[in-house]
């Protein structure tokens, strides 16, 4: 019998939906999602075509015991939503830092998902982080919105390299101070 490894990791209440740790059963629908050009091109990691296993192992690495990253499903199941709308990940960095990513499945774009997650996330503060950052595509002004609408101040321009576009890209980068 395999067993589930332990994730200790808080599930988090947002308006319209939970988030919750990641479970290897969202593997089918995260890979359905990320196979999508589109949101692997809106992102630094996930490479398109998208390889088989890609998923799995990135499950299998965000369950692991000794990891920097934690990652929540945007689950809307409890409100007749999909049980996976996107995810967020908090990424632990050096002085009490953490970076926070996110995507949200192309079908449920513009909805605010991204918003209230990224909302949730900084009103948890999970990692006790004192400072969060992150960086969004400077072709993806939406995302730049989730992260101004969610108390974050632009901190500058920079370039980080896309897996799926196999070029480096423009970002805008992002801070937000912590109680």
């Amino acid at each position: 019998m395999i067993q589930e490894p332990i994730v200790v990791q808080p599930a988090l209440a947002a308006e319209r939906f939970a988030l919750r740790p990641l479970r290897r059963s969202d593997a089918g629908l995260i890979a359905m999602y990320t196979a999508d050009r589109r949101l692997a091109e809106g992102t630094r990691t996930i490479p398109h075509p998208l390889p088989p296993g890609a998923t799995e192992a990135f499950i299998a690495r965000a369950l692991a015991e000794k990891r920097d990253e934690d990652v929540w499903v945007m689950d809307g199941s409890e409100r007749g939503h999909a049980e996976v709308l996107g995810l967020v990940c908090l990424t632990r960095m050096e002085r009490d830092q953490s970076e926070i990513k996110y995507w949200v499945a192309p079908a449920f774009w513009n909805t605010g998902y991204a918003s209230e997650a990224v909302a949730a996330i900084v009103a948890a503060n999970p990692h006790k982080s004192r400072t969060l950052f992150a960086e969004v595509f400077q072709d993806n002004p939406g995302s730049a919105r989730v992260l101004t609408n969610t108390g974050f101040d632009y901190l500058g321009d920079a370039e980080a390299y896309s897996v799926a576009r196999d070029a480096t890209v423009p970002t805008w980068t992002y801070l937000r101070k912590m109680g």
